[in-house]
């Protein structure tokens, strides 16, 4: 994608900053992101990441729309209940901008197509609900060298990882080396609404800066914050984790 004489003016606030301009703008335009869920963590990631300007999205997600979805899934109305999550974001995220690129894949991620779908992307966005998933996502990320930038909530409280495994340094396996036996998600255990929505823009920034290169990027820390007493905080994790033969 170039910038034309509309696209100067739509993004006319990101290119007077000293560390995008035009030519950060065109990095934007030409990144190749892959979004895995496309639900509470998904919606705002897709949404900010479309007005950013990012060029090439695909989206992972084989579930159906559900009314108890409305409360925080934010690209989602009453009118599309029963639709394919990831054919309603194709469609407004090509209204806000008609030039991304956007392939939808309506499946769930696992070990026989995660590589088919992920080799054509940069950056890997976990937006997923279950540590099956995360793992799987993490070891492959890993083993081809991507960036994983992954974000996850339950009840009032998010986390976000920003791995750059073209560079050594810890991984997922290495805050939480296997599935926990008594897995927490959303439906058991509850979501603050608006915790969706923190967690996915700070998702989407942590997207844009890997993608300029620019700020202090998450490597090797965890983010932590809770949204009732608006605590964050970062830890540093230590590389324990040796990759082994899955794919």
């Amino acid at each position: 994608m170039e910038l034309n004489s509309i696209d100067l003016k739509k993004y006319s606030r990101q290119l007077i900053l000293k560390n995008i301009g035009i030519s950060g703008q065109r990095k934007i335009f030409n990144s190749k992101i892959l979004i895995i869920g496309a639900g509470g963590l998904g919606c705002p990631l897709m949404l900010y990441l479309s007005y950013s300007g990012v060029g090439n999205l695909g989206i992972i997600d084989d579930d159906k729309i559900e009314i108890s979805n409305l409360s925080r899934q934010v690209l989602y109305t009453k009118k599309d209940l029963g639709k394919l999550k990831v054919l309603v974001s194709k469609k407004i995220i090509k209204n806000i901008n008609k030039k991304i690129n956007v392939k939808t894949y309506a499946k769930k991620i696992d070990k026989n197509n995660i590589h088919d779908i992920a080799k054509n992307y940069d950056f890997i966005c976990d937006g997923t609900d279950n540590f099956k998933s995360r793992l799987l996502i993490n070891d492959y990320c890993l083993k081809n060298k991507k960036v994983l930038i992954s974000s996850a909530i339950s009840k009032y409280d998010g986390q976000i990882f920003n791995f750059d495994f073209r560079k050594k340094g810890p991984c997922l396996r290495c805050f939480m080396p296997s599935e926990p036996t008594n897995a927490e998600n959303c439906e058991s255990e509850g979501i603050m609404s608006t915790l969706a929505g923190i967690a996915g823009s700070l998702q989407a920034n942590e997207v844009i800066k890997s993608i300029l290169k620019i700020g202090k990027p998450l490597n090797g820390e965890i983010m932590i914050f809770n949204s009732l007493n608006l605590n964050f905080r970062k830890n540093k994790i230590k590389k324990e984790y040796k990759l082994q033969e899955s794919f």
